[in-house]
């Protein structure tokens, strides 16, 4: 006989939003359930590869400032509650080249944004000009008629760090976590959302689907018609002995350049003398269970002769690794988090477009919120599905 289990709310995906969700409610004192068909953090989602940068003056709208700023606090707090540093504030540094469309992650004029942001949120930052920037930062190779800003309250994540976190947290406070089990069915009814989980049965009063690239295999329309998976990589740069000085605790940055061109970059973790990069733009189209894992060659070199030569400094030709992950995109480019249309006691939080993780502690904190009472202390207006009807 199929066992039954009843939760006040479900969690179905224990990545940056789903680990961040869960954690949220069993704060409240909610009896939440989270799961995820790997173990958690893993490698086969959007979730991994040491870390993630984070700003909280942000170039794709003024709508995700204040997430970017509670969630720097959020990490503050599960620091005083655990011990564990996951916020590195390294400042950024934002370059827009001389001549660029200035474009990316579906921002018309990313700089500019950025830097309205800073002001209109009071956020420390400086704007700087080509030459002061060089002088500043000699590791990059800015030119005089090029735009700077930098935020010294920037910086990166530990990405894997932060889920682990979290749902230890969240375990502690209550919480049950079911990893390494699949989700093969969710049935809706007027007052539970029922989840099997093959021999095993789990009804919750209210659902919070957080599952990235899989939202479309488990809830179907109109994710499916609106969200696209996409294969990004992720490369690790060796520096060169010489530059090892203007590199040693250089801050996080990104570029944008051309038409509608950009990468970002970030120290490496693991082995200080590497450089992690990737290319801000969306790679290609594929479904998360046919992603090619393997990175060749000739990825490698366009990376680095499209983006890195020329600009940074001292960073040699051939990568040290390189590793693949998952993007999940809306057509605007921007996130959603709103109530799915038909079941009233399910709400969906998904397509993050490359730039959600910086946002993730806040989004759980206001979709906790959303899940008790209906209401969040953060506005999420701008975010909701009901955009693509008009």
């Amino acid at each position: 006989m199929d066992r039954v289990n009843r939760f006040d709310v479900a969690v179905v995906g224990l990545g940056a939003m789903g680990s961040a969700t869960l954690y949220q409610l069993a704060k409240r004192g909610i009896n939440a359930v989270g799961i995820d068909q790997y173990s958690p953090p893993h490698t086969f989602g959007s979730t991994h590869g040491e870390t993630r940068l984070t700003r909280c003056a942000i170039g794709e709208g003024h709508q995700y400032a204040p997430l970017a700023m509670r969630s720097h606090e959020i990490w503050r707090e599960l620091f005083n509650e655990t011990g564990e540093k996951l916020l590195h504030e390294t400042g950024a540094l934002m370059i827009e080249s001389s001549g660029s469309k200035g474009d990316v992650h579906g921002s018309a004029n990313f700089l500019n944004t950025t830097i309205s942001a800073a002001t209109k949120f009071g956020i420390e930052h400086e704007v700087l000009t080509g030459a002061d920037a060089l002088r500043r930062f000699p590791a990059f190779n800015i030119g005089d008629a090029d735009k700077a800003y930098f935020e010294p309250g920037a910086g990166y994540l530990k990405v894997e760090e932060c889920v682990e976190v979290q749902l230890d947290r969240a375990k502690e406070l209550g919480a049950t976590l079911l990893s390494n089990t699949k989700v093969h069915a969710i049935t809706h009814h007027v007052d539970h959302v029922a989840i099997e989980l093959g021999n095993e049965t789990v009804r919750a009063d209210k659902l919070a689907v957080c599952a990235g690239p899989w939202v479309k295999e488990l809830l179907g329309p109109p994710y499916e018609d609106l969200l696209t998976t996409t294969r990004q990589v992720l490369h690790w740069y060796p520096i060169e002995p010489t530059a090892h000085k203007d590199w040693k605790n250089h801050p996080v940055f990104i570029w944008v350049h051309g038409d509608g061109d950009g990468f970002y970059g970030l120290p490496s973790l693991a082995d200080p003398t590497l450089i992690k990069v990737a290319n801000a733009n969306y790679g290609q189209p594929c479904r998360p269970e046919d992603i090619d894992r393997q990175v060749n060659e000739a990825e490698q070199t366009e990376m680095f002769d499209l983006h890195l030569a020329g600009r940074l400094n001292g960073v040699a030709a051939r990568t040290a690794k390189s590793v693949t992950c998952i993007y999940t995109v809306t057509p605007d480019s921007d996130f959603i988090i709103d109530w799915h249309p038909e079941h009233q006691n399910t709400f969906v939080v998904s397509a993050c477009s490359g730039h959600g993780f910086k946002h993730s502690a806040a989004i759980g904190e206001a979709v906790a919120q959303q899940l008790i009472s209906n209401s969040s202390e953060i506005d999420l207006s701008a975010f909701k599905l009901s955009r693509f009807e008009r």
